[in-house]
């Protein structure tokens, strides 16, 4: 996606300059453009869309999927299963191969299905000056130089500097991450002045919320604030994930392992003994088929695709397999604070009157909760300065709030809808005062007047607003008991400052009587007198199991940052009530627009609040804690979020208040929009990570034995234990059966009590190298050692390995209840039956193998033999030996690392 080219009507800090010097530089008038010059402009800077990307055509798309070392192992097994005539396998692994491309083709289309829901946000049509005449136009048509006329409910359809604005509210979170409508003005700002500041601007695909005005477009198409959105998400660089990386690794190392291991074998055939060259390749053949964990990324897919249902359960909606392990990986977590942290739902907090401070309970627009003073029950008819306040601000009001499909709502400004539900917990009606005539609120005035006739008769003037305005028109208050008393201007600043300090927006209440006859209704009438009443302290409140959530990511070792367009002072009040932070300093996008790459590296490690952030700054905070070595999930709302969730290791999105852009950036989407969610989905991480090292600690092993077989028998001469269809039955009954049991382990205890995993930490430590090393030997030296002994008793070929087959399948049964358990010990009767799969598949297994040993047609296509009673009893036996030797290995293992534990504390004391 190439960026615009430079032409005459590109302005630069447009929010910094007058109004009319912008209309001077844009050759535009107040008759606004005419036909002819906007066509001219039009083949100049192209139409107000955001471009669409070139894509590569579906089959180069879909045979990238390919490219992977694994893959053509994968590929390799197939040639070889097909070389030895077994077409059934050779199917199944094409299968695998084949699902894995389509499932990586259906999710590399999500970054162009995040711009096309950016695309989506953009308005269609603009009313637009033309020729001297206001008319309707395609959005698309607009040019730089036209005037735009913006009604309430109308979405903005390009950035536009504003000429007049008369009480006109944008609501802008999607861009800035504020969650409030933003006042508009048309005086400049400074010219340093985030996006989230530019009062004096209106922006592509934000909505008008309330109020009009006229603005001249400087910005079209991808020229604009969503459009630099648009192009950053198109040029972020997606990072692989922690699990693809080791992957890769590990498939490389045992791709090289299995070649060096077959040339090996083969050169000791060749020269120790007088194999031919077609026995020699059959014999190779052979070990690569016991070697390749043809298996190994079908279980995979399976183990995440059964993570990814597990995780929708707890809602979360995974929209990438591989994102379901990485949360498991997760060392920070970066959250937008609106709707996320928060509710996005305002919610009045407390009601100071003169000498007396009301507490409100209650989260959210519901009108669950009550007032109370001194922990008592505050009732209107007891407290009447409380009657007072609340008359005043759900009188003076022109929102209210609705309950809709199970949610309550507010239908207006978020701020009268918080005043509307604390009228609501305190039952009072405002039906009854019929309004006279109301003074609107304005950005300039900062307040909002009405005058209303009462339910029982006389007319009053309510007023509320911000203090320091309504200072301005009182010069007495009502007292506790509802006398008049002069104004104490020192008792209300140390109250604003106390409320501000918690982040808390204030509004102010007042009135006075006014006479029966009153008919109308302006600033005068404001003038002769006004009572001030009190304070109302409103905030978006954090989500109560946010708050427990962060707890439990803080023992897990995950830190929290927040990353919000919000105020600084807001966002440091709510970070310290949810625990992400105890200092009282917050880091703002102005800062982080001087500060170096190495300076941000350093801030990120040290700084957990970030206020009045960008697209851009988002973006630049997770690239920073990328560099310092995390990983990084990101959570979001807004398509200013979009760029850093698509960047971050894990985007998260917000399912029910998130854009579409956003959602489809994203890896993972929040069908409830709770924090907590995040917290419970890491969780299912781990456990994902943890049972697919189970699933790899136990299929190795088994290759290895069978891999070990051929080895050895070719190494000293002898005939073959195992033929390769033979081993080739053995995989696959054991990886359908078996390994897939695994994709079921629920949690072990305290998993969320360690710390996460090193983001360069191998797939396979030390210790899991020594546990495959030394299971491959005792597999793989018994199941030789009983044919060498039922050959020495002169059993038929068939038979002996009729008997070898089942030695090998019943040493990984029993293996497989040492791998449910990496280190605890499997024999625990609590922790046997955890897994209902393990048993099924273990019953399914045996049917197979019984199948195999007695029916007629699988005997002759595998080479078998029916097996007498006792022959069963040397499988089961060498099984329970498998077992309790490997649970005497994790005992020791267990006992040193205790005792590891222990010199180390004693080492810090």
């Amino acid at each position: 996606m190439s960026e615009s080219t430079s032409h005459p009507y590109k302005l630069s800090h447009v929010h910094a300059l007058p109004g009319e010097v912008v209309s001077e530089k844009l050759g535009s008038g107040p008759g606004g453009l005419t036909e002819a010059e906007a066509s001219e402009r039009i083949e100049l800077v192209g139409p107000n869309r955001l471009p669409v990307a070139d894509k590569d055509s579906l089959i180069k798309r879909f045979f990238k999927h390919f490219h992977d070392t694994l893959i053509y192992i994968l590929i390799g097994a197939a040639v070889i299963t097909a070389a030895l005539g077994h077409w059934i396998d050779t199917l199944v692994i094409m299968a695998v191969v084949v699902i894995n491309a389509i499932i990586g083709l259906i999710q590399e289309g999500k970054a162009e299905e995040a711009l096309e829901g950016i695309r989506k946000m953009l308005s269609a049509h603009a009313q637009v000056r033309r020729e001297g005449e206001w008319k309707e136009i395609d959005a698309e048509d607009l040019v730089p130089g036209d005037l735009v006329r913006l009604r309430s409910g109308d979405r903005v359809p390009a950035d536009l500097r504003l000429l007049n604005a008369n009480s006109l509210r944008i609501e802008e979170s999607a861009l800035t991450g504020e969650s409030v409508p933003s006042d508009k003005q048309t005086d400049p700002v400074a010219e340093n002045a985030g996006v989230g500041d530019r009062s004096s601007m209106a922006f592509s695909g934000a909505i008008v919320t309330g109020g009009r005005g006229t603005g001249i477009v400087t910005s079209t198409g991808a020229e604009t604030e969503i459009g630099k959105i648009n192009r950053m998400i198109a040029e972020v660089e997606t990072l692989a994930t922690p699990l693809t990386r080791q992957m890769a690794v590990f498939s490389k190392m045992l791709s090289f392992v299995i070649l060096g291991m077959a040339v090996l074998m083969f050169g000791l055939g060749w020269v120790l003994h007088d194999y031919s060259l077609p026995e020699l390749f059959f014999a190779a053949i052979g070990f690569a088929v016991a070697a390749i964990p043809e298996g190994l990324p079908a279980i995979l897919t399976i183990t995440l695709a059964i993570g990814v249902q597990s995780m929708a359960r707890r809602n979360a909606i995974t929209r990438q397999l591989a994102s379901v392990e990485t949360l498991g990986s997760v060392t920070v977590i970066c959250s937008d604070k609106t709707g996320t942290l928060t509710r996005n739902e305002m919610t009045a907090r407390q009601v100071i009157t003169h000498h007396r401070e009301y507490q409100v309970s209650g989260i959210g627009y519901a009108p669950d909760g009550k007032i109370t003073f001194d922990g008592e029950y505050a009732s209107l008819e007891a407290y009447g300065d409380l009657h007072a306040v609340i008359e005043t601000m759900a009188v003076c009001n022109d929102s209210e709030i609705k309950h809709k499909e199970g949610h309550w709502v507010v239908i207006g400004e978020p701020t009268e809808g918080a005043l509307c539900t604390l009228a609501k917990k305190t039952d009072f009606d405002r039906h009854n005062y019929d309004r006279i005539a109301a003074i609107p609120f304005e950005s300039d005035n900062k307040f909002m007047a009405t005058c209303n006739r009462l339910p029982g008769g006389g007319v009053r003037i309510f007023m509320k607003g911000a203090p320091d305005r309504l200072f301005e028109f009182c010069s007495h208050q009502r007292g506790t008991s509802g006398k008049l008393e002069t104004l104490d201007c020192d008792y209300w600043n140390g109250w604003i400052e106390t409320l501000s300090g918690q982040g808390l927006r204030i509004l102010a209440a007042a009135m006075r009587e006014a006479p029966d006859d009153k008919t109308d209704l302006g600033i005068g009438d404001l003038e002769e007198g006004m009572i001030f009443l009190g304070l109302v302290g409103i905030v978006d409140p954090p989500r109560p199991e946010a708050i427990e959530a962060i707890n439990l990511c803080r023992e897990a070792g995950i830190r929290v940052k927040m990353i919000t367009g919000d105020h600084a002072g807001t966002a440091c009040a709510i970070g310290r009530e949810m625990g992400i932070t105890e200092r009282d300093h917050a880091v703002t996008g102005a800062e982080l627009e001087k500060a170096s790459d190495e300076e941000l590296q350093r801030l990120v490690s040290e700084v957990d609040i970030f206020a009045r952030t960008s697209p851009e700054h988002k973006l630049r905070l997770v690239k920073a804690l990328q560099a310092n070595g995390e990983v990084v999930a990101m959570t979001g709302d807004g398509v200013n979020d979009a760029p850093a969730l698509k960047r971050a290791d894990v985007g998260i999105a917000m399912g029910i208040k998130g854009t579409e852009a956003t959602k489809e950036a994203a890896d993972i989407v929040l069908a409830d929009d709770n924090f907590a969610s995040i917290e419970r989905a890491v969780e299912e991480g781990r456990t994902i990570y943890d049972n697919l090292r189970k699933a790899i600690l136990f299929i190795l092993p088994t290759n290895g034995a069978e891999a070990l077989v051929i080895l050895i028998a070719v190494s000293f001469g002898w005939v073959l234990p195992l033929t390769p269809v033979q081993i080739l039955w053995v995989n696959m009954v054991t990886a359908v059966t078996l390994a897939l049991a695994l994709a079921f382990e629920p949690s072990e205890p305290g998993i969320m009590q360690r710390p996460p995993r090193a983001p360069d930490a191998r797939i396979l430590g030390l210790h899991f190298l020594w546990r495959i090393g030394y299971v491959s030997i005792l597999i793989g030296g018994a199941t030789i050692a009983v044919f060498i002994v039922e050959r020495r008793f002169d059993m038929p070929i068939e038979l002996a390995r009729a008997v070898t087959v089942n030695t090998l399948v019943c040493a990984q049964v029993f293996y497989l209840f040492n791998s449910r358990f990496m280190h605890e010990p499997s024999y625990r009767l609590d922790q046997l039956f955890t897994n209902s799969v393990v048993w099924f598949a273990v019953g399914v297994l045996i049917l197979l193998q019984l199948g195999f040993v007695y029916l007629p047609f699988m005997q002759v296509a595998f080479g078998s033999a029916p097996l007498e009673l006792r022959h069963w009893l040397i499988p089961l036996g060498v099984g329970l030996a498998v077992f309790y030797i490997v649970e005497w290995e994790k005992t020791i293992f267990r006992r040193r690392s205790r005792l590891g534990a222990r010199h180390q504390e004693t080492a810090r004391d």
